[in-house]
């Protein structure tokens, strides 16, 4: 497996089409587009890693896998009322669905999703509480007290906020947020800013390889079911309009982030995490994308068999 995953990373260094940084949010524009890394941990307690996989980036998207992990331990089902479970269609920060349906966001990973999420979890307490259990969660899951907020990336996003605020007065005006929404914004783009290595986020991930069971400490976090469930949502919707395409390519369940990475989930044998900067027309990251799918087609490791 080391082998299979430096060999990934060597292909990839020969690339010349690494795809754009989401220069959009400043504190992103500036990252080194030939960054690669590539880490496997799987439920067994192996672990491999190629690349700078040590070297911390901003999760982005990614961590509204954590946030849906939370929300539905805290509301279970009745999350559903203000949020959707079905593919967008749409690019990640369109306006254009939430006007046709009535506030309600089409799924949890589109960002007004995300903040419909953020609001669910929030339940009347202050963005800095709400972030205290989110790190804690993430460093429970990752094993690792060290992972932290990049606040220069969320104070970034706070100053370019104008496209995901309009999104969340829109769903304010539909009754579908209860709280402030400059509260509800803050803790959305700390959230994103979570910074954390491919090492960290492949183990953060592993409790949805493994049916929901904390690994090494086999802990449950999530029931079975809905481990499950949050593995079909990120396959449905992990990769915004362009998750059916990753499907085909990589059949497995995945979430990508504008930092540039991308968790994937291989139920029952690992979770992989990479990370390349540079990212395609759809907002997922292009070499991170190629990398997967060459893992895929090598390992055999796909939902829909080998």
């Amino acid at each position: 497996m080391q082998e299979l995953l430096d060999e990934i990373a060597e292909t990839m260094a020969t690339r010349k089409e690494r795809g754009k940084v989401a220069d959009y949010i400043p504190e992103l524009a500036h990252i080194d587009p030939s960054r690669f890394a590539i880490s496997l941990a799987t439920v067994n307690g192996e672990r491999y890693s190629a690349g700078c996989a040590t070297t911390p980036f901003s999760i982005q998207s990614i961590s509204k896998v954590f946030t849906l992990t939370i929300a539905l331990g805290k509301l279970g089902d009745a999350l559903w009322a203000n949020v959707g479970r079905e593919p967008s269609g749409d690019p990640f920060n369109s306006i254009v669905q939430l006007e046709h349906e009535g506030g309600k966001p089409r799924n949890p990973f589109i960002n007004a999703g995300a903040i419909a999420v953020v609001d669910a979890i929030m339940m009347g307490h202050e963005p800095k509480e709400t972030l205290a259990e989110l790190l804690n969660f993430v460093r429970y899951i990752a094993d690792d007290e060290s992972i932290c907020f990049d606040h220069k990336v969320a104070a970034s996003e706070m100053a370019h906020r104008d496209r995901n605020a309009s999104l969340a007065h829109f769903m304010k005006a539909f009754g579908r947020l209860r709280h402030d929404v400059d509260k509800v914004l803050g803790t959305y783009f700390h959230q994103c800013a979570i910074a954390m290595s491919c090492e960290q986020l492949a183990h953060a991930g592993l409790f949805l390889a493994s049916d929901g069971v904390n690994q090494p400490s086999n802990i449950r976090v999530v029931s079975p079911q809905r481990a499950r469930r949050i593995n079909s949502l990120m396959m449905m919707c992990g990769h915004y309009d362009a998750s059916g395409e990753f499907a085909f390519r990589v059949g497995l369940p995945g979430k990508s982030g504008v930092g540039g990475g991308i968790l994937a989930i291989a139920p029952g044998q690992g979770a992989i995490a990479v990370w390349s900067p540079g990212l395609d027309e759809y907002g997922n990251s292009l070499l991170g994308t190629q990398a997967l799918e060459m893992f895929a087609q090598r390992t055999g490791w796909s939902v829909f068999g080998h």
